[in-house]
């Protein structure tokens, strides 16, 4: 399996199609929530994934911001699930982030059932359980 992290501006038609297909397949048709999947900080993120030949197998997207390193969107496509790709794709990632904004806080906005893979690298809660277009989450991060 191949690691790619890439800008928008990086990402080839194809790769950002596929991309965009996993995502949707994921987050908007698996757990059946209606909403915006493409949005504004597609452009401005780093996309980050595992590869398997041309399939994509696991994702992330990073972006920066005042407060720190965002980490969302973070999926292992059905197929490849119960392989250890979660905990390969968040390490790589926050490997990544670590070497190109060292001493900066990352930040999750974790589906709450995962909060205890998250504090396994590290993350701690900083917010309560909400609700995130009816999925409870919540918030975390890594402090330098």
């Amino acid at each position: 399996m191949e690691y790619t992290v890439k800008t928008f501006d990086e990402l080839t038609t194809v790769e950002f199609y596929q991309l965009i297909k996993t995502r949707i397949a994921v987050f908007v048709v698996e757990q059946n929530c209606a909403y915006q999947e493409v949005d504004a900080l597609d452009p401005v993120a780093w996309h980050t994934y595992l590869r398997n030949g041309e399939e994509i197998c696991a994702y992330t997207r990073v972006y920066k911001s005042n407060d720190g390193v965002h980490i969302g969107r973070v999926l292992v496509k059905e197929d490849y699930r119960n392989q250890q790709l979660g905990r390969k794709i968040v390490q790589l990632t926050l490997d990544w982030i670590q070497s190109v904004f060292p001493n900066t806080p990352i930040i999750i906005g974790a589906q709450a059932h995962l909060q205890n893979f998250y504090r396994t690298f590290g993350f701690q809660p900083t917010s309560e359980v909400y609700l995130e277009d009816d999925i409870p989450h919540i918030d975390m991060e890594i402090r330098p």
